[in-house]
């Protein structure tokens, strides 16, 4: 192909994907957009999906030939590319190694280079552009709402065939946004970042989310997922409510995140945890009973409170910590805005994958929520807790003479084995009863699936006993 620099301009828009403007660029030159990237050597293949196909959120990384012959074909000049495209810069050992003087370019995910990728809004591209295409572009949660055309814009990184969700019925997604801007304002004067605390509010709402569906008192979120389907999620429900929870409790987000931020707030979880007096947090304590107040959710205090192991749990534990001076030097367990792994939502694509191999795979089509009761599902979880506080208290025992330590340490920990195996059994009830194949239970277990069923029937266990 011949280079004609400047012939059709095609401007890139503020943290477009490289990949989506050689899109766009094909578009411009009337060709598909494999005849355009074969100007380029490439050293790998595109991604795709577990089940075959392009993946959206595809980006793509050149050498300086590579991005000199960019800039010629869309007409613009590198350092406008290199303000607009956020992988402008990236370069890797492997392609900077090539020949001189050869374009060449490299694959890569999008998240892998520059953070979360989302769709653009085609009905903003085409006002800019004067074609409504498909764009890709860099875009964290807290910008994911088009205020001029009311949608919420999705992850691009997900196998589904959305762009966005309507929510000019829901007008307080798009205030939300507009209140974020004050929020991260305020994490910047307490010397936090704002991305991470969006994160923590994220992380705290979303585990919201998936209790909620046992929540007989909440009727927001029930509303808002129907609106943003279309007017009745009830036909997929499973899938909508992975697709639509981001935008869904987007103001609640926020609004927790605010919260945390506020210092008349940390206040109150030091009151509850006795101040200079420790005690256990209570169920009914000021400080989740005041957050659920600001949520317009009255009753939500003591779910929150109770929710052990949880990230609002843990944040508040690291506030009583610094508060106390008893955190020691600085570390991730010591720092109020850390997400443990353990804690960070899952995306849209991952639940969509598990949505789909749930569904292909036998016996285990169901949600756990939805056939383990809730009062199994406490008890699984105390005895995890209490196991976890058992272990955490022998790190305290290992000074003094050699047999009292070793007596305190070997039944300390036959005392967390026990209940570690409590709930061990317990779990394996429950997937049995939940309709999981005993079969698949066992493989999980390591064990023979006839030692499984002789452990669980014993003294009644499979009977949830």
């Amino acid at each position: 192909m011949t280079q004609h620099p400047g012939l059709l301009r095609t401007a890139p828009l503020q943290g477009e994907t490289t990949s989506s403007l050689i899109c766009r660029i094909a578009s411009r030159y009337g060709m598909e957009a494999k005849v355009l990237r074969s100007c380029w050597q490439w050293r790998n293949y595109p991604p795709g999906h577990d089940g075959g196909g392009a993946r959206a959120d595809a980006e793509v990384l050149l050498n300086t030939p590579g991005r000199q012959l960019l800039a010629g074909l869309c007409g613009v000049e590198e350092d406008v590319l290199a303000r607009a495209l956020r992988s402008w810069g990236q370069e890797d050992a492997k392609r900077s190694a090539g020949k001189d003087g050869v374009p060449a370019a490299a694959w890569r995910t999008g998240g892998a280079v520059a953070g979360p990728v989302a769709f653009g809004c085609r009905l903003c591209t085409a006002r800019r552009t004067g074609t409504a295409v498909r764009v890709v572009r860099y875009a964290p949660r807290w910008e994911r709402v088009c205020v001029r055309h009311g949608r919420w814009l999705l992850d691009a990184d997900a196998d589904q065939p959305l762009e966005y969700l309507d929510v000019r019925g829901v007008p307080e997604v798009a205030a939300a946004q507009r209140r974020w801007t004050g929020v991260a304002r305020r994490a910047v004067r307490a010397g936090a970042e704002p991305e991470r605390v969006f994160a923590l509010a994220h992380a705290v709402v979303a585990r919201w989310w998936e209790q909620a569906l046992h929540w007989e008192h909440e009727a927001v979120w029930p509303q808002r997922l129907h609106q943003v389907a279309g007017g009745d999620a009830g036909g997929d429900l499973e899938r909508w409510r992975i697709v639509g929870r981001d935008a869904v409790v987007f103001p609640e987000m926020v609004a927790v995140a605010d919260a945390l931020l506020d210092p008349s707030m940390a206040e109150l979880v030091w009151a509850d945890s006795g101040a200079g007096r420790p005690r256990a947090l209570p169920a009914d304590g000021m400080f989740c009973r005041r957050l659920g107040e600001r949520l317009g959710r009255g009753w939500l205090g003591p779910l929150a409170a109770t929710d052990h192991g949880g990230p609002l749990i843990a944040w508040m534990g690291s506030v009583i910590r610094q508060r106390r001076g008893a955190g020691g030097p600085p570390a991730y367990a010591n720092d109020p805005w850390w997400v443990r792994q353990e804690h960070q939502p899952a995306t849209m694509a991952g639940q969509l994958r598990v949505l789909g191999k749930e569904k292909r795979a036998p016996g285990s089509a169901t949600m756990w929520r939805t056939v383990v009761p809730p009062e199994q599902r406490a008890r699984i979880g105390s005895l995890i807790d209490s196991a976890e506080e058992q272990l955490l208290q022998l790190r305290g025992v290992q000074s003094g003479p050699t047999a009292e330590v070793a007596q305190r340490l070997l039944r300390g920990l036959g005392h967390s084995a026990g209940l570690i195996e409590a709930a061990w059994k317990r779990t394996a009830v429950a997937a049995v009863n939940g309709g999981v194949p005993l079969q698949e239970v066992a493989r999980w277990a390591d064990m023979p699936a006839e030692v499984l069923r002789s452990m669980l029937t014993a003294g009644g266990q499979e009977d949830g006993g």
